[in-house]
C-alpha cells in the first residue's frame, strides 16, 4: 500500500483589494479568485512558498489525500 501524500487545503479569507500586484498574482497562481474559495494543492516547497507570501490573506490546513 502506498503512503498517503500530504496536501494543503487553502482558503482565501481576505480580499486582494489594496494588496500588491505580486500578491494578487500569487493567489491567482494558487487558483484562488474569490473570498471563501477553497483549493487543494500538493504539499511541495513551491506551494509552501506561495502560501507564505500571502499568509495574511489565506487559511491553510494540512490534509491527507
Amino acid at each position: 500500500m502506498a503512503a498517503k501524500k500530504k496536501s494543503l487545503q487553502i482558503t482565501q479569507m481576505k480580499s486582494v483589494i489594496s494588496e500588491k500586484q505580486n500578491q494578487r498574482d500569487t493567489l491567482r497562481s494558487l487558483g484562488l479568485r474569490k473570498i471563501g474559495q477553497t483549493v487543494v494543492r500538493e504539499d511541495t516547497p513551491v506551494n509552501r512558498g506561495y502560501v507564505r507570501a500571502v499568509a495574511h490573506l489565506v487559511k491553510v490546513e494540512e490534509i491527507d489525500a
